[in-house]
């Protein structure tokens, strides 16, 4: 995999997948790392998404929103199928990922969760998201993304 090499860029790569991998320096003391991302690479944050994991009905889903917007945790529970959605904690969110917080890419997690896509980023030609690690960002269409996620898109976000 290399020195970029995560597993979501492994999954990418071995799919076939037209991708492009963005990397910029991390600064530690961003307060938000997504929108860090738009900025580091001088992007429209709407086409940057942050990769969010949330318990539903006691059970970890994942959801991808904007950078710039706040995940509706009603809208999450109600794509899910379930009833209440509450944000993991961290440890939880990295146990069950393989990545680190602010790293969490929506593709290659070490359990097999279930992935919520914002319905914004549908028609776009690309979005960005975490490549697995912090400075680190993958472009795709937003079709390959659901794809190779096994999901598709509901309205997830909601204005920060």
């Amino acid at each position: 995999m290399g020195a970029r090499g995560t597993p979501a860029t492994a999954l990418v790569a071995k799919a076939k997948v037209e991708h492009r991998i963005h990397e910029y320096h991390h600064d530690p003391a961003a307060p938000s790392y997504g929108l860090e991302a738009a900025e580091r690479l001088g992007l429209d944050p709407a086409t940057v998404f942050k990769t969010l994991v949330a318990h539903v009905d006691g059970r970890l889903a994942v959801a991808v929103v904007p950078v710039a917007a706040r995940l509706d945790l009603k809208a999450l529970a109600a794509a899910a199928g379930g009833r209440r959605a509450v944000m993991a904690e961290a440890p939880d969110a990295e146990r069950a990922t393989g990545y680190v917080v602010g790293g969490i890419s929506p593709l290659g997690h070490r359990k097999r969760l279930p992935v919520f896509l914002d319905a914004s980023m549908e028609g776009r030609p690309t979005v960005l998201v975490s490549a697995g690690r912090r400075g680190l960002e993958l472009e795709l269409s937003p079709a390959d993304l659901a794809r190779l996620a096994g999901t598709s898109f509901a309205p997830l976000a909601t204005s920060a």
